[in-house]
């Protein structure tokens, strides 16, 4: 069963509710691609595109196609985006036969690697699969010193046909992070509760970019905020 199996369907409304803004961070993206790609093409590929947002908009400027493990969240994808081709793989090893001009992988999915040497499995795949000169934008999940044990979280999506609470205790097993979300969800086939959990790993700096070194890429961090929040954008040699 997806790890998204039962919240999948209201995985947007909570995104809305929180105030999420995929055009700004497509936008980001893009502009991160443009100012360093040497590959000379178009061919985009959205490594754990989830429900498929952030290809609504980058599919303005590029030959797009998504991938995500999660099958669930790749069913409602397809149906927003029936001309863009979906690929239920795993980022850490997949082979999709070609090669793209760029590759993002936003939103902190990266934190899913369940270890180093997974990471930087993941690197090796995302650089087999991008043109010499093509760009990754990589989107780091939270860094150990980012982290706020016993962080409570909560998220209210209050919709006319939808009422979803979700909430969690932030808790930390070494350099894992554990979000255990309980979900609260009303609608009309009435109340119902459950939970799901999520382990993402916190990865250091040192971490992403021996990673990405290792890769082949030659990668930069640039910063989004005074928090430290940012993307690793790298190009492949």
């Amino acid at each position: 069963m997806s790890i998204y199996a039962r919240s999948a369907a209201f995985y947007d409304a909570l995104q809305r509710s929180a105030g999420r803004d995929y055009a700004a961070e497509a936008a980001l993206a893009h502009e991160s691609i443009v100012a360093r790609t040497r590959s000379g093409g178009n061919a985009l590929l959205d490594v754990g595109c989830g429900t498929g947002r952030h290809l609504d908009y980058l599919r303005e400027w590029y030959a797009c196609e998504g991938l995500d493990v999660d099958r669930a969240m790749l069913g409602i994808a397809q149906a927003r985006l029936r001309d863009v081709p979906l690929h239920a793989q795993d980022m850490i090893g997949f082979n999709l036969g070609r090669r793209f001009d760029a590759i993002v992988c936003l939103g902190g999915t990266i934190g899913y690697a369940p270890n180093v040497r997974l990471l930087e499995q993941t690197m090796e795949t995302f650089a087999r699969h991008l043109h010499p000169g093509g760009v990754l934008v990589l989107e780091p999940w939270l860094q150990p010193s980012q982290w706020r044990e016993g962080e409570i979280d909560a998220t209210f999506a209050d919709e006319p046909e939808l009422k979803v609470a979700r909430m969690s205790v932030h808790r930390r097993d070494g350099n894992v992070s554990i979000l255990n979300y309980n979900y609260m969800v009303a609608a009309a086939d009435g109340v119902r509760t459950f939970s799901e959990p999520h382990r993402l790993v916190l990865f250091t700096d040192e971490e992403y970019r021996r990673a990405l070194t290792r890769a082949r890429f030659a990668a930069d961090f640039v910063t989004a905020d005074d928090a430290g929040h940012g993307r690793y954008v790298g190009i492949r040699a």
